[in-house]
């Protein structure tokens, strides 16, 4: 079978810097800092003290309060990011085979903050007391559900469970879903809300989480200095569409996507292989799937967690993969930003990605300033670049040694 063309038609975000893409695509371009002090509760016997929370966003104005109460927080961002990537689309759904419309939509955790809270009533009124909307808030595949029913959807409709590779694996399987023929639209991304004291204690206690109460030097990737992850939540949506089908439409259209690689290591259930050995094949997957020579790679949006070993180990696969090459690429890490936002964490990455090819602007790698050996990348530091891109990778690499890559194309008509 012939592989068809696949572009990117819409695209919707809520997340730590913006609760739009344009306006989240303003913070990174200024390189805000969306740390902050937690306020989703109290933190007074808790070590961490600082994440990446979704500020002022009017969920009920948005969604309805009758509605959003029965939604866990992380599908609530999934559908605002949604209903903007929609109606930044303008898809005419009355037009469209609905059949041939699906969704993939990941989440690493799901509804965590629906299982603390359902806990402690079962706990203190008795289990059979809790809400009946307690399963279908805590399963990661509902917010995929909640958008299949939203908009009709009657194609493909699944959740991708792969920790912080999810929204780049989400994204990856619909391009393929859509390229193999059997859709012609696909809604993708990843939604995550795990700024709850279960998830943060847990990431605290095997030491993933940075505890630095300063936010200008916490989330710093390939920094010498960076001593773990900071907790992000939000939400990437993108509307992925077979070329000849946009066209004939008239949608506008962002990037290409040209090419995908997913891999295991199969080493260990936290830590990257030596060498970052799962990274670096999984890359060379994604260029041979999209044709494309590493030398042909202008910019990567690294996975860059602000972990010792993920950011080594990326730089390792790095140079792996492009050789000499390596050192004319410009690769950062917009989680300094952001924050880690787990399963939505490529989805998120993918929409800047596709902006960074469609305008020419490289992020910044912010909060960078103690120079690491093992990380000896142009990482674009503190300040963003405007430079010719034509061809961007976006990593992501998650718990059980799951990698994900994505390649980009710039869309020239």
């Amino acid at each position: 079978m012939e592989k068809r063309t696949v572009v990117i038609t819409g695209m919707g975000t809520v997340n730590p810097v913006g609760n739009t893409v344009a306006e989240s695509w303003a913070a990174v371009r200024r390189g805000d800092c969306g740390v902050g002090p937690i306020t989703h509760y109290d933190t007074a016997d808790m070590k961490v003290k600082l994440a990446c929370e979704v500020k002022n966003l009017d969920i009920d104005g948005l969604l309805g309060k009758r509605e959003a109460k029965k939604m866990d927080r992380f599908t609530q961002l999934a559908l605002i990011a949604a209903d903007e990537c929609m109606a930044d689309a303008g898809l005419d759904r009355e037009q469209e085979n609905l059949d041939r419309c699906g969704i993939l939509l990941s989440s690493g955790i799901g509804g965590f903050e629906t299982v603390e809270t359902a806990h402690r009533r079962g706990r203190d009124r008795g289990y059979d007391s809790v809400s009946p909307f307690v399963i279908p808030m805590i399963i990661s595949n509902m917010a995929a559900g909640h958008m299949a029913i939203r908009y009709g959807f009657r194609g493909m409709c699944s959740c991708v469970v792969t920790a912080c590779a999810g929204g780049t694996n989400a994204v990856g399987d619909a391009f393929r879903h859509i390229r193999d023929g059997y859709a012609e639209v696909m809604l993708c991304g990843g939604a995550e809300a795990a700024i709850v004291p279960l998830a943060m204690g847990g990431f605290t206690a095997m030491k993933a989480l940075c505890d630095r109460e300063d936010p200008k030097r916490a989330s710093i990737p390939f920094d010498a200095e960076r001593s773990g992850f900071v907790m992000g939540e939000g939400a990437g949506v993108l509307l992925l569409e077979e070329l000849d089908h946009a066209k004939a439409r008239g949608a506008k259209i962002y990037a290409e996507v040209t090419g995908y690689g997913a891999n295991c290591d199969a080493h260990h259930i936290t830590a990257p292989a030596p060498g970052g050995a799962g990274g670096a094949a999984c890359m060379a997957l994604a260029l041979a799937d999209a044709g494309a020579s590493p030398e042909e790679v202008d910019y990567i949006n690294a996975h860059g967690t602000s972990t010792p070993l993920n950011d080594a180990s990326e730089t390792a696969a790095i140079h792996t993969v492009f050789g000499p090459h390596a050192q004319k690429l410009m690769v950062s890490s917009t989680k300094s930003m952001t924050g880690h936002l787990l399963g939505a964490a490529g989805a998120v990455e993918a929409i800047f990605t596709a902006l960074a090819l469609q305008e020419g602007f490289v992020p910044p790698t912010i909060g960078y300033q103690v120079p690491d050996p093992a990380c000896d990348l142009d990482i674009v530091p503190n300040e963003g670049r405007a430079a010719a891109l034509k061809l961007a990778l976006s990593n992501s690499l998650g718990f059980g040694g799951h990698n994900a890559a994505l390649v980009l194309k710039k869309w020239e008509a």
